[in-house]
């Protein structure tokens, strides 16, 4: 599909009353990742509606964020005016966009499920982005969940496993990759989805 199908397909989506009452929580594995990083700048790629990148500003954190869903980035936009906070809000496609050359202290890229190709394009400009001493966190629907886990993309093609992004981190020093699994409700069932998840460095 190109980027411009894409992107009608994922404004579809953010328009269904579903989503439109979708959880507003950041994802708990970005709020574990950062706790031990001092606010600083930050930059969030494929942002969604903006539930990351809005708890980023309300801890003092400076916050750019990415997407290419126009409806996505108008319930971000009104996210936070609704916490009072500022985020810098860009419309454009994460795989094409090139951001500042290390400009960020943190650069997070979740759930962001791209084929390969693209995937190792978007991660390296995210990878650009990190200034010397910044982090980058990738987390993501795990290959495994295909077989293993619940909910998620139904394509291997765009999923992943943190083996393959830790590869793809150049000029970053890997602190971590994990496998990690995360409770789903189905429809009042608890289920498991299975997350990968890279942490990274600039030295």
């Amino acid at each position: 599909m190109s980027a411009k199908g894409d992107r009608a397909d994922w404004n579809r989506r953010h328009s269904t009353a579903e989503r439109a009452h979708a959880s507003t929580a950041p994802s708990r594995f970005l709020v574990d990742e950062v706790a031990d990083l001092a606010p600083g700048r930050a930059l969030d790629l494929a942002c969604g509606a903006g539930r990351n990148a809005v708890w980023l500003a309300e801890r003092g954190w400076r916050v750019t964020a990415v997407d290419f869903s126009e409806v996505a980035l108008r319930m971000a936009r009104a996210l936070a005016d609704r916490r009072g906070v500022g985020v810098e809000w860009i419309e454009a496609d994460v795989a094409a966009w090139t951001p500042p050359a290390q400009a960020f202290d943190l650069v997070s890229v979740l759930y962001l499920q791209l084929p390969a190709a693209e995937r190792r394009l978007a991660l390296a400009h995210a990878a650009g982005a990190v200034r010397p001493g910044g982090t980058l966190l990738v987390i993501g629907h795990d290959l495994l969940n295909l077989t293993e886990g619940w909910g998620g993309p139904t394509q291997a093609d765009v999923l992943f496993t943190p083996d393959e992004v830790a590869g793809e981190m150049a000029g970053l020093t890997v602190e971590k990759t994990l496998r990690l699994r995360r409770p789903v409700d189905d429809r009042g069932a608890t289920r498991e989805a299975i997350d990968a998840l890279v942490r990274a460095r600039r030295p």
